[in-house]
């Protein structure tokens, strides 16, 4: 015996094996007209040029500049900024470091009534 799912009732009914294999909401459509167009004009017109920005590319630059063996960390060669940055970042670590340990300390301690 076959079931499907009846839409009056809300329950499942006894059905014959084509009605069971396909359901009423999932019958094969054949669609005689072309789906709608979402867009009916492109967002954005193409160029000819290959790039659309107005500026200089900067890459090749900023490689040989990142690349040069002066000794300086990879992360601290644009100077001043990055130091700033760094040494910030490293204080804000070891102060949270140490903030943890307190807290757990002071968590593993007993309570004075």
């Amino acid at each position: 015996m076959y079931y499907k799912f009846s839409g009056f009732t809300q329950k499942l009914v006894g059905a014959w094996a084509s009605d069971a294999y396909s359901p009423q909401g999932l019958k094969p459509v054949v669609s005689t007209e072309a789906p709608p167009i979402i867009f009916a004009t492109p967002t954005k017109l193409t160029s000819d040029s290959a790039y659309d920005y107005a500026g200089k590319n900067k890459v090749p630059e900023l490689q040989k500049f990142f690349q040069k063996s002066d000794g300086v960390p990879v992360h601290l060669k644009r100077g001043l900024p990055d130091q700033m940055l760094y040494r910030t970042t490293m204080a804000l670590t070891v102060g949270g470091t140490i903030y943890c340990l307190i807290a757990l300390y002071m968590a593993s301690q007993p309570k004075n009534k």
